[in-house]
């Protein structure tokens, strides 16, 4: 292994120019991941530096045992704070205490469960917690991800300093695809840089779009920075807008990991939340305490029909088709020819919103039927378009088929 090492390591600077073309080889490791958007739970949105590996086991416990596995739920994946420095020789040290097993012990528990097993490091010289990041030391550890049997790496943008991102992504892609293991690679740049622009070409599998996302309804705010942005759900959902062309099978734009049962919003925010994601084709991360969900956080998060919009094959992202005002209309074509709509009241009051068929590509005399996937009912026929109360900070999420 040292020697495939060492050799590996010396190669980087030979890959780098041509680590984009590497990633899209049809023999390439990562062909063929995340041809639907992929599903898991993360620890940062609740425990941040908090991670434990007894924390992490619970939690894969708990996404078999409450259905999320069954619900398609597949990613275990810690975010940063798991490493603490480099040994002599280069390679990341996990961090002894909260980790005594090291990191492929956890990855195995989490693979014997019938999940898979992601990790966290950075294209900078430190991660955003101040810990090793990746930089020089991509090869290296791509060897170690390959070995420990991660299956997902998020890899932040934090102390990148004049890196070139996406030079700096194509080099890490590089390096886990010389690794020899199959590893979505999650692309967590903030958007700064436009990575919808390239992060298919370098083999990122999803690319975040936007500052990181904070457990409230609307708004943004400045990190301390100044760099950057924490926002709200609502102003991450307006950062999407225009940008679903650049998703697809296997390359998803990213508005950062679901906030749902961290207690920041109302319950009836969060099925929104959960709504506007699925059909946005977003990632659908996790980012809550699973051991002691209340049943209504639960159901949301495992309303399969929902869900099944987020995962449907064609791969579209949906779009805002109509707004006026707090009212919108977000759709998004499936792989039979249907449609999913959500009807979003942003405003203080219940309002009626309609969606009409000419709006969704459909001929307005058209007669559809329309099943309301949170009431799990067939509504009936319509023609022309759908009309319906929606709550205030609520929705209603229909298919409507021909």
């Amino acid at each position: 292994m040292k020697t495939n090492r060492l050799a590996l390591v010396a190669l980087a600077g030979v890959l780098l120019p041509s680590a984009a073309l590497i990633a899209q080889q049809d023999d390439s490791p990562s062909k063929n991941l995340a041809l639907t958007p992929p599903m898991g739970w993360n620890s940062w949105n609740k425990f941040a530096c908090n991670v434990s590996e007894d924390m992490i086991k619970n939690m894969a416990d708990a996404v078999v045992k409450s259905g999320m596995k069954d619900a398609g739920y597949q990613y275990v994946n810690i975010d940063d704070c798991w490493q603490v420095s480099r040994d002599a020789q280069g390679n990341i040290v996990v961090d002894p205490q909260r980790f005594p097993h090291g990191m492929k012990a956890v990855g195995d528990y989490i693979h014997s469960l019938g999940l898979k097993f992601g990790v966290y490091s950075d294209a900078g010289s430190k991660t955003c917690a101040g810990r090793p990041g990746g930089l020089g030391h991509e090869y290296q550890d791509a060897i170690q991800y390959a070995a420990w049997g991660v299956d997902y790496l998020k890899y932040d943008w934090c102390h990148s300093t004049t890196q070139d991102a996406k030079a700096s992504y194509a080099n890490i892609r590089a390096a886990l695809d010389a690794a020899g293991r199959p590893i979505v690679l999650s692309i967590c740049e903030w958007g700064t840089a436009k990575p919808w622009l390239w992060g298919k070409d370098v083999g990122g599998n999803l690319w975040r779009t936007t500052g990181d996302i904070k457990d409230r309804w609307g708004g943004t705010e400045k990190w301390p920075d100044g760099t950057c942005c924490s926002n709200g759900m609502l102003a991450i959902l307006d950062m999407q807008v225009g940008l679903q062309s650049y998703a697809g099978p296997g390359h998803w734009n990213d508005p950062d990991m679901l906030e749902v049962g961290n207690g920041g919003m109302t319950d009836i925010e969060y099925r929104s939340h959960f709504s506007l994601w699925a059909i946005l084709a977003a990632p659908l991360i996790a980012g809550n305490d699973l051991r002691d969900m209340r049943p209504e956080i639960h159901d949301i998060l495992t309303n399969k029909e929902v869900i099944a919009v987020n995962q449907d094959a064609l791969g579209r992202e949906g779009e805002r088709v109509w707004k006026n005002g707090d009212l919108e209309v977000w759709a998004k074509q499936l792989k039979d020819g249907s449609r999913a709509v959500v009807l979003l009241n942003r405003g203080s009051a219940e309002q009626e919103i309609s969606v009409n068929w000419e709006d969704l590509g459909y001929p307005d005399h058209l007669n559809a039927s329309v099943r309301d996937l949170w009431q799990h009912k067939e509504l009936g026929k319509f023609a022309g378009k759908f009309s319906a109360r929606v709550g205030s900070h609520g929705v209603v999420m229909v298919t409507v088929r021909p």
